[in-house]
């Protein structure tokens, strides 16, 4: 089951994984398992092997054009260490040497979201780094009560925006908790993000979502948004999805953080549980 989800431990197996989702026609994104890091030695260890993921994924050919990107997420690469200040700093200098090594190979980094605690800090991350690597992107979970005015604030030009409902366990204080005001945020965002100028990464497996979105591209130039899923859910509507000519990138996890990985997605929003299963039954029924 977990290789379903999971492409491997290893670069090694991360890139497999990019060289059969690119032969399929589809884009990725390779996230490198591990969050909440406390240790400054693991923080520039989990930079270094993003480097070097980077540097195979260009010597095998699918870094051109951005076909195949990184997710970083702050708290992998030192958000957490020190003081919020110094935290931050050392994200971003370490987030930075990521972007600037995607640059050279011609690809980018997309900063990824984590629980509310950390999204100004993540934002502004991205932010910073788009001054001088302007294809970095950033996430907005449209879980979060917040996240129709990010939306609306970063539905501009040059920005890359990946919308998605969000895997955290937040308070009600913080975030919609009951699962159609989630759906109606995430309308609410995706619709100011399509109708901006910026380029809109519509992250969800919702069949809904995925219609509207498709309708509301009709009237957007061609190439300028993307889908995006989760590696092992719905591969049957990634590929009808990219048979259309639409972008269709694919969110694959890779490393020995995997236990970890599906045990919070699961933990943190039960749904997904459900999620898991109907995309085991085809498997099953065969």
């Amino acid at each position: 089951m977990v290789s379903r989800y999971v492409a491997g431990e290893t670069i090694a197996d991360a890139v497999r994984a990019a060289h059969e989702l690119r032969k399929a026609g589809l884009l990725v994104t390779l996230d490198y398992l591990g969050e909440d890091t406390t240790d400054a030695t693991r923080a520039v260890g989990v930079a270094g092997e993003y480097i070097s993921l980077l540097e195979k994924l260009a010597a095998d050919g699918l870094t051109a054009d951005g076909a195949v990107e990184v997710s970083v997420k702050p708290t992998a690469v030192g958000l957490l260490l020190g003081d919020p200040e110094q935290g931050e700093r050392t994200a971003r200098e370490h987030i930075g040497q990521i972007a600037a090594k995607a640059a050279s190979l011609g690809t980018t980094v997309t900063v990824d979201a984590e629980d509310h605690r950390t999204t100004d800090a993540s934002q502004r991350i991205a932010r910073e780094l788009r001054a001088q690597y302007p294809q970095v992107g950033t996430v907005l979970q449209a879980a979060l009560r917040r996240t129709e005015a990010d939306a609306r604030a970063l539905a501009a030009a040059g920005t890359r925006v990946r919308l998605c409902k969000g895997a955290y366990n937040e308070p009600v204080s913080e975030a919609f908790t009951d699962r159609h005001d989630i759906d109606k945020s995430y309308a609410r965002c995706l619709r100011a993000l399509m109708d901006g100028p910026g380029y809109p990464m519509i992250a969800t497996h919702d069949p809904r979502l995925i219609a509207i979105t498709a309708a509301l591209g009709l009237s957007r130039p061609a190439g300028s948004f993307e889908f995006q899923m989760l590696y092992g859910i719905r591969p049957d509507e990634q590929a009808r999805l990219a048979a259309t000519g639409a972008h269709v990138r694919v969110y694959v996890p890779y490393g020995g953080d995997w236990y970890g990985y599906l045990v919070r997605r699961l933990a943190e929003r039960p749904a997904s549980l459900g999620l898991l299963a109907r995309s085991l039954l085809p498997r099953v029924s065969r």
